[in-house]
Parts: structure tokens; C-alpha cells; sequence
């Protein structure tokens, strides 16, 4: 609930509150993204899908959700993972899904978010722990504390925007360079 009610205190996260676009093969055709200039956000979204043999269809079904809006946000917010991986330059590797939870956990409140973090750490030799700790907690604090609502961004609307552009009006700095 209060991620629908960020959402709707906001100009953007009301119009996809309005509109409830879908993250699809069907709406974001491959062989589309794929044409887009290469520097774009919607073309190396497509590369990141070829590349990982990732489809944005992959994402299951909401369960356990009554509300109909409510059950769209937890959509939208699974659906929007692979396009965060994109606009945060994290690769879907175990570093960067940590990191990509620990962001979703600042940006969502979402306990399970930050449960999966923590899972993930566990399984990371010692070093490497300690490595992304230092890495990754300021980097998710600085875009949770400072940063956009990436739930209030109409991404449908940002495929052709160059990346560099888009990560810089939504004050994204990549983690991994």
C-alpha cells in the first residue's frame, strides 16, 4: 500500500497507476528494442535480454494479492526488475542481484527485498561479503535517500532515451563501471 501511495502522489506514478502498462514480449518486442540505437535505454535493455536469454514475460503471476491496484504494483515492480538491472549497469550475477535487492529494499520498503539480500550475502565467501557490504550499502542508501521514485518512471515512455541521459535525470550512478 504504501508503494501504490508513493505512486500516486506522483505526477508519472499516477499516469502508470491510470494506464497500468504491462512489461511484455507483446508490448516490448524483442526484435524492436533490438532496433533501437544502440546507446538507448530500450537497446541495451535488449541486448541485456539476448545476452542472459532473459524475456520480460518470465516474471510470475501475483498471488495472495486481493486488491486489484495492489496486485498491479507488485506486477509493475516485478516487472520493472530486469529494466533496473539496465539503468543500474548490474549484471544478473549474484553481486549484482544483491545489490539490486538491496536498492529494491531502499526504494520499495519491501521486508522480503532486503531478506533476499541478506540471504544472498550469506552465500558469498567472507571477503567477498565484507567487499560488497562496503560496496553496495552507500550506493543503495544514496539512491534511496536522494534519488527518484523508480516506480514513478514510465519506462515504456524512455526506450528510445539514451541511457547516459536517462541515468543522469534520474540521478543513477551504476555501480559497477
Amino acid at each position: 500500500r504504501r508503494m501504490q501511495q508513493r505512486m500516486e502522489r506522483h505526477p508519472i506514478g499516477r499516469a502508470v497507476l491510470h494506464d497500468r502498462p504491462l512489461i511484455s514480449s507483446e508490448t516490448l518486442p524483442l526484435t524492436w528494442l533490438e532496433s533501437l540505437p544502440k546507446e538507448s535505454f530500450g537497446g541495451t535493455y535488449g541486448r541485456f535480454l539476448r545476452k542472459h536469454d532473459f524475456s520480460p514475460d518470465g516474471r510470475d503471476a501475483v498471488q495472495f494479492v486481493d486488491d486489484p491496484e495492489l496486485a498491479y504494483v507488485m506486477t509493475r515492480y516485478r516487472q520493472v526488475h530486469d529494466l533496473w538491472h539496465v539503468l543500474c549497469g548490474l549484471p544478473p550475477s549474484m553481486k549484482g542481484e544483491i545489490a539490486l535487492k538491496w536498492l529494491e529494499a531502499a526504494q520499495t520498503g519491501l521486508p522480503m527485498c532486503a531478506l533476499a539480500a541478506t540471504g544472498g550475502l550469506a552465500r558469498l565467501p567472507p571477503a567477498q561479503r565484507v567487499q560488497v557490504l562496503l560496496q553496495v550499502g552507500p550506493w543503495a542508501m544514496r539512491h534511496a535517500v536522494g534519488g527518484v521514485d523508480l516506480l514513478c518512471v514510465y519506462y515504456e515512455h524512455e526506450m528510445d532515451k539514451d541511457l547516459e541521459q536517462l541515468r543522469s535525470e534520474l540521478s543513477i550512478e551504476p555501480l559497477f563501471r
